[in-house]
């Protein structure tokens, strides 16, 4: 090492040496050049003498033959010539025809003369100051080795008067440029950048392993101090060295090497590996440091000390930082920094600005639904309920509503397929002794005990793995879900929790089953929650009695009723979309719990989901229709409500918010008949469909598309966000198109009132204007 540092001083004296020695020729050449301009003429000669070997008998004049004889004559012209020669033959014959400084010695000159001419060294002449070096051995013995300390003081002065001639020298001022003309120069700049960063980076693709050096080059960039151009080209670098690195990076992790490893010697292609490997890690490693003090900069208001670029300025690269961060953190999870990546975008999940937080959402959501294994989504996880934790639940809702992308459901269905798959069957000895010669079963012996082993290897590791990562992320998210429903129940966080609870409440320990159902009712009873909430909170109850919980014995009546009584909060206006998650409760209460529902509820739940059919949209009145074709064909007796006749005593109250006592098997569904005139095809099918009894086969049976399809699949596929229809609506015949006007307003008018009246308003319109149902 310290010859290594020998080394570097030694060059760096020779460079200053060198310096020195350029600044003094230019000093030089402009003393010349000044005394040009003063128009002064004076003798050639006089202006180059020697500094030694000048005898005192000479006239001051040195008459030295010339290298050229032009040059001769030339200077016999000014010698003879006019006084008023201009400066610039001055300049000429200065710069071409005086005798250089290091003039090389004449080879007729003599020893003595030589000797003569050789400058002594004055005995009042201060010595230097040496600084000794490391001896140098080789045959002849120890050579010792020393420099002579550097005169700093002295070297300062000179570049200081260095410099003030040179200023006083360039007084002359830049030519001011045009905005034409900038923004040509700006152009033209920007494309040499580019075609840079092009060529650098289909070098380092072209052969990582060799140009891995090259990363650096590039990365260097990122500092682009040319403020006209700084700030595309350092966006241009951001997402150029992300792609690289998406392209060139392995897929494993590398490991730093240990002391033993470095100091074994190894192949060639091994060593080349390693140097590849330990460069891309590190230069990764500054990429990210740089993307995160850019985010950093602009999180703080914070200027660098070179003012390259503006504090507007700097938001656009953080954006693009951000975006950078987020696609390495969706394509490289298997890289290293992959937890300092997740460290950084999680808490920006957060942000104010609602373009960044949307893209670290996204980038949070991919990483969810492309994680297999599960490692990944444990370190999201972990590093979201210490934020939300950190923060006192004071996060935006998008923040758990990630939780819901969690792959965790496929643990328990590939478990359930493993069970339930047939294990393959190996030949018996007989079998063996009939088809196979006594070689073929020592081979076929061999073979199948090397697959058992890995069979039995690779299944016991992978369940073991999933099912441990799995475990422990449902932990973590089933901690903050609790939290938020003990400690801050009036949160904005609780739908997002309550849907959480509702789509994972399965795998919830039956432990935990009686505690979270008494919190979910005193939740609706409190009467704090909207409707939504409060549809998200039957949801989570009935998902967790359908699941393990059937084993409890606890009436959910109070659920029934609530639901029950919510239905007439829905209409065609915002919360037609809610419709999804009332069909979801509707499959999971009746689809589900069938032998636990009595028939008057189920006639009750009938009756009152065909009146809703009239108030909402087009696809949401086919689902609602596939779910009452459900209940026709899986409870007896739902055919009661197609008869007009009553059956027992009492009268139907559909104000009554009790199911169990409204009286619906005295009622008749008359909407059938409405539905059946409605302007959607798939409606009329359906209520066609219903008013037959909902038949299995026969004349009035379901087309197959529709009858093999959920009521929550039919309610997304004829989903109206497009403000399009499907299927298509028909041309109509020009003699008609004022009367199908006309209905369709009354029709589109009945879309946005809950009264019920209207409806029969709109029917009769209909019967007038098309007698015939057309």
């Amino acid at each position: 090492q310290i010859k290594l540092d020998n080394k570097l001083k030694n060059k760096q004296y020779k460079q200053k040496s060198a310096v020195k020695k350029y600044r003094k020729e230019q000093k030089k050449l402009r003393e010349a050049v000044r005394d040009a301009i003063s128009r002064k003429p004076f003798p050639l000669e006089e202006c180059k003498k020697k500094q030694v070997g000048n005898t005192e008998g000479e006239e001051g004049q040195v008459n030295q033959p010339l290298p050229w004889g032009r040059g001769r004559h030339l200077i016999q012209l000014v010698r003879h010539g006019s006084r008023q020669i201009t400066w610039l033959v001055h300049l000429v014959c200065l710069m071409f025809f005086s005798e250089p400084v290091h003039v090389k010695k004449r080879k007729h000159e003599s020893v003595i003369e030589k000797y003569e001419k050789v400058p002594r060294r004055l005995q009042t002449e201060p010595e230097k100051e040496l600084i000794h070096l490391l001896p140098i051995k080789d045959k002849s013995g120890i050579i010792p080795q020393a420099v002579e300390k550097p005169d700093v003081a002295h070297d300062e002065e000179e570049d200081e008067e260095d410099m003030e001639e040179a200023e006083d020298f360039n007084e002359e001022p830049l030519p001011v440029l045009t905005p034409e003309e900038m923004a040509a120069q700006r152009r033209q700049k920007l494309q040499e950048r580019k075609m840079h960063i092009a060529a650098l980076a289909s070098a380092i693709l072209s052969e990582p392993d060799s140009n891995i050096k090259k990363l650096k080059e590039l990365r260097a960039m990122l500092m682009e101090q040319d403020p006209n151009v700084a700030v595309i080209v350092r966006k241009l670098v951001m997402v150029s060295l992300m792609e690289i690195f998406k392209d060139i990076a392995p897929s494993y992790k590398i490991r730093p090497l240990t002391e033993a490893e470095k100091a074994t010697k190894v192949k060639k292609e091994t060593q080349k590996l390693r140097e590849f490997e330990e460069g891309l890690v590190s230069q990764y490693k500054f990429y990210l440091e740089n993307l995160e003090q850019t985010i950093k900069d602009w999180k703080q208001r914070k200027l660098k000390k070179s003012n390259v670029i503006s504090l507007k300025a700097y938001k656009g690269l953080a954006e693009v930082a951000v975006k950078c961060l987020c696609e390495l953190l969706v394509a490289l999870p298997h890289f290293n920094f992959h937890n300092n990546i997740i460290v950084l975008i999680v808490p920006l999940m957060n942000d104010p600005s609602k373009m960044i937080s949307e893209l670290c959402v996204e980038a949070v959501k991919k990483l969810f639904k492309q994680d297999k294994l599960g490692y990944a989504s444990l370190g999201v996880v972990k590093v979201i309920s210490g934020l939300v934790r950190g923060r006192n639940y004071d996060v935006r809702p998008e923040v758990l509503k990630v939780f819901l992308h969690l792959r965790i459901k496929e643990v328990e269905l590939q478990k359930d397929s493993e069970d339930i798959a047939p294990k393959k069957k190996f030949m018996t000895y007989k079998e063996k002794r009939k088809h196979l010669s006594r070689m073929q079963r020592k081979w076929r012996k061999a073979e199948e005990k090397l697959e058992r082993e890995l069979l039995e290897a690779e299944a016991s590791e992978s369940k073991e793995k999933k099912l441990k990562l799995h475990t422990e992320t449902l932990n973590i998210v089933f901690v903050t879900y609790f939290r938020i429903l003990k400690k801050a129940q009036k949160s904005p966080l609780l739908p997002a929790v309550l849907e959480g609870l509702a789509k994972f409440a399965h795998l919830i320990n039956v432990e935990f089953f009686d505690d979270l159902l008494m919190v979910l009712h005193s939740l609706i009873a409190s009467g704090d929650l909207s409707y939504r909430e409060s549809l998200h909170c039957v949801l989570s109850a009935f998902h967790i009695l359908s699941g393990q919980g059937d084993v409890l014995n606890i009436d959910p009546m109070k659920f029934y009723t609530h639901l029950y009584k919510t239905l007439f909060s829905l209409h065609a206006g915002g919360t037609n979309e809610d419709i999804g998650i009332v069909l979801q409760c509707l499959d999971v209460m009746f689809a589900k719990r069938r032998k636990q529902v009595s028939q008057q509820r189920a006639l009750a739940f009938l009756k009152r989901l065909s009146i809703l059919a009239l108030h909402v949209l087009p696809n949401s009145s086919v689902g609602i229709l596939a779910t009452n074709r459900i209940f026709m064909q899986t409870f007896p007796r739902m055919d009661l409500l197609l008869d007009n006749e009553s059956q027992g005593s009492g009268v139907y109250l559909p104000e009554l918010d009790e199911p169990e006592h409204c009286n619906a098997q005295n009622t008749a569904l008359w909407e059938l008949h409405l539905l059946q005139r409605h302007y959607h095809p798939t409606v009329q099918k359906f209520a066609s469909h219903l008013i037959a009894g909902a038949p299995t086969e026969g004349s009035g049976v379901l087309p197959l598309d529709l009858s093999q399809r959920s009521a929550t699949e039919l309610f997304e596929t004829y989903c109206m966000k497009g403000m399009t229809f499907n299927p298509p609506v028909a041309s109509v015949t020009p003699r008609r198109k004022v009367l199908f006007s006309s209905w369709f307003s009354a029709d589109f008018l009945a879309l946005f009132c809950n009264d019920e009246l209207m409806f029969v308003h709109k029917a009769i319109i209909k019967s007038q204007l098309f007698p015939q149902g057309g």
